[in-house]
């Protein structure tokens, strides 16, 4: 049997339209949104500060969770809607949010409001990050989910290594505000790409009501699985580990250890050395 009769029925068509190739690439560029908006900004954030009047640095710092705040509630939202009204509509409507709200902050004045529209930023990208594993979920099955995914979230851990060190470059050649501009065009991409060449991939007989009842069943579910409550309590410390490095690195990289312009590279040191161990663990 080949590769591709091996596919549900409903994802012959996309793959066949998109090439797996493509189909691949465009949920890693739905990933890397998410990587870019944080990792890219860790080399601007004492420009930021100096910029907008934010003389303390823990302050400065803020522009880190908030977005995270925004990204981690808003999935509770994005996966119901997703289920209910398909994926392509509510992954457009989060992209244009996180798009709109990069550009806000292109244009910001002052601190407080950069840390709204960075929340703002976060509740948008949470579309991106939810619809893009629910697409592969749609179209692939059993070892075929698996191969994909891999490489999805392979993008997922060389996104976060690789954007501070871009980040660093784009301040060389222009102010801060770049970093926002750089997000912006990047997503007014995607929401190209995707409006374009994605077709709806959830069946209509497998949409789910966007009610009460069927969103707190929905929940149930997952929450009343012992594995998968233990993976998603195991995950929750890990990423509050993740989300604690990532919020001080800056500071501690460059205020307290001076590292400067050399942050990028010790930064990506660190996460391919915890590349290195994950993989070790599988061996």
């Amino acid at each position: 049997m080949s590769a591709m009769s091996a596919l549900p029925a409903s994802s012959s068509a996309v793959i066949g339209r998109l090439g797996r190739t493509e189909f691949i690439a465009l949920v890693a560029a739905l990933i890397a949104i998410n990587a870019f908006a944080i990792d890219i900004m860790l080399p601007g954030l004492q420009d930021i500060g100096q910029s907008l009047g934010e003389a303390d640095e823990n302050r400065r710092q803020l522009v880190i969770p908030a977005y995270m705040l925004g990204f981690g509630v808003l999935q509770i939202v994005f996966g119901p809607l997703a289920d209910r009204f398909g994926r392509k509509k509510p992954l457009l409507a989060g992209l244009a949010v996180y798009c709109l709200a990069a550009l806000g902050a292109f244009f910001v004045t002052d601190f407080n409001t950069l840390v709204a529209l960075r929340a703002l930023q976060g509740a948008g990208a949470a579309a991106s990050a939810v619809i893009a594993v629910a697409l592969v979920r749609d179209l692939f099955v059993g070892d075929q989910m698996a191969k994909t995914l891999s490489l999805v979230f392979m993008v997922m851990m060389v996104s976060p290594i690789l954007a501070p060190s871009l980040g660093q470059f784009l301040l060389t050649i222009m102010s801060w505000q770049g970093l926002f501009g750089f997000m912006a065009g990047f997503c007014g991409l995607v929401i190209i790409w995707t409006a374009l060449r994605l077709p709806e991939t959830l069946k209509p007989e497998n949409r789910r009501a966007f009610t009460p009842a069927s969103i707190i069943e929905g929940f149930g579910i997952v929450f009343g699985n012992r594995v998968s409550l233990t993976y998603i309590m195991a995950t929750a410390v890990l990423f509050g580990t993740l989300m604690g490095f990532l919020t001080s690195s800056q500071q501690i990289y460059v205020e307290h250890f001076g590292m400067g312009a050399l942050f990028p590279l010790f930064f990506a040191a660190g996460g391919i050395g915890n590349i290195g161990h994950a993989g070790s663990g599988h061996t």
